[in-house]
């Protein structure tokens, strides 16, 4: 089965507006205000990078338990999708004394776990309302002693709660937008959220927007001559009865001063020197890094980007579908850490992965998974404290302590709120009351974040 977004709720989140043209642009960037005196020094220079892996990571391919024993249970569950012990990446995790091996298409990041340390894996991450209690004769997951994320397993509902970071519903804001709301002194020239890939729901807080870049037609361009200049403005400057159009009117009057000031400082801007695959998440990676380079002209203080990759509803065919898209993944994050590090920012950029779900353990009968719960996550970056592995992997056994069914669905030892709570630490929210803002469910979890970063 393949999995297709439909042209509704599942399109805001992951696409948005793919293309934009001058004054799409421009009014991507639109909020009356924004050039002011928020452009500032950007010593304390901070940006998180979101890669959402669209359609549910496999990441039990992702991350293998290396040593003799736990490879072989490994290989009799997986079957004919098990990796060939042989052409793991090894890596060893110094909390667990664990040997562990990465997908062979993740060579090219072996030296940022294994040497600079600037790379972590977080094990078996996902939405959770609360910690899910295990019997304690049985050690089985007590599934129904509490209340669980709205709709399993279902693309959009997960894709959602991921990006929302409200487990129940309820919400039309994402927990990067509202961490957005809270740095939203140190934006800059531009909103501090950045959607890539198009608008995100991640990226939508309460009182901050989010901008959208297409990669397709990269640039923020105001119009090419003075006659479209001025063409523009008279269009703009228009008069107006209608409160709504006004309102639009002056938004976009302000989007076409920023899109300006964006286009000036990336023509003036100098070559990174780093070739970045390709591909769609290497086209991507590429753009943010141009931004990134010319923070100081945009006088960005933080800045939050989304980018996203799709093709991981592995229904069938998993094996080769997984060797392409964890290569055009693990080129793409090489050239974007090459890169942060040739712009002096690989301390102040933190990269990390989401995705709506893992998979089933067992495969299925098509030579792929079906939809699971818990999976395993990347986080990369000169602030990452990397070499190791964050939370609980899952004991891999069908129907035992972690599997929430009998076929490998494991139920997540490490909740969205404590992992996306690493980032928003780092990122300078610390206040209960702040951290309560952005991850309201955190609580539950006695506002226990991940120390990755």
């Amino acid at each position: 089965m393949t999995f297709q977004q439909k042209r509704s709720r599942r399109d805001f989140l992951r696409s948005g507006c793919r293309t934009l043209s001058t004054i799409g642009a421009a009014a991507a960037f639109g909020q009356a205000g924004l050039i002011s005196a928020r452009a500032q020094s950007t010593g304390d220079y901070k940006a998180l990078v979101c890669i959402f892996l669209f359609g549910g990571n496999d990441a039990n391919n992702l991350l293998v338990p290396n040593d003799a024993a736990s490879y072989a249970t490994y290989q009799k569950i997986r079957q004919n999708l098990a990796i060939a012990q042989g052409s793991l990446v090894a890596i060893h995790d110094p909390v667990s004394n664990s040997g562990f091996g990465l997908h062979p298409s993740f060579a090219p990041l072996g030296p940022l776990y294994n040497t600079s340390k600037r790379l972590a894996l977080v094990a078996n991450v996902g939405t959770l309302v609360q910690p899910v209690p295990h019997n304690a004769t049985t050690g089985l997951p007590l599934l129904n002693s509490v209340p669980l994320p709205v709709n399993l397993y279902s693309h959009s509902d997960q894709q959602t709660e991921w990006q929302n970071g409200v487990p129940q519903g309820g919400v039309n804001t994402g927990w990067s937008g509202r961490l957005a709301d809270k740095v939203a002194g140190v934006g800059g020239l531009v909103p501090p959220s950045i959607g890539i890939s198009g608008n995100a729901l991640q990226l939508v807080g309460q009182t901050t927007q989010q901008s959208a870049i297409s990669t397709s037609n990269f640039g923020l361009s105001a119009p090419a001559t003075d006659a479209g200049s001025t063409a523009l403005q008279q269009m703009l400057n228009l008069s107006s009865g209608v409160t709504l159009v006004q309102a639009a009117q002056n938004s976009l009057n302000s989007a076409d001063a920023v899109a300006k000031a964006v286009d000036a400082a990336l023509n003036g801007s100098t070559a990174l020197g780093v070739t970045f695959p390709n591909s769609d998440i290497g086209t991507q990676l590429a753009e943010v890094a141009k931004i990134i380079q010319v923070r100081g002209a945009l006088g960005a203080g933080r800045q939050i980007f989304f980018c996203s990759q799709g093709g991981y509803d592995t229904h069938s065919g998993q094996l080769a579908q997984q060797v392409q898209l964890y290569g055009n993944l693990a080129n793409a994050l090489l050239a974007f850490d090459t890169a942060m590090g040739q712009l002096g920012v690989a301390n102040n950029v933190t990269t990390f992965t989401e995705s709506d779900f893992g998979r089933t353990f067992q495969p299925n009968g098509n030579a792929g998974t079906d939809h699971g719960w818990g999976s395993h996550a990347l986080v990369m970056g000169g602030a990452v404290k990397g070499g190791q592995l964050y939370g609980r992997f899952p004991t891999q056994a069908l129907a035992g302590p972690d599997d929430s069914g009998n076929r490998g669905t494991w139920v997540p030892s490490t909740s969205v709120d404590q992992y996306g709570a690493a980032m928003a630490k780092w990122f300078g929210v610390s206040a209960q009351a702040d951290l309560d803002y952005v991850f309201p469910n955190l609580k539950s979890f006695g506002y226990q974040a991940l120390t990755v970063v």
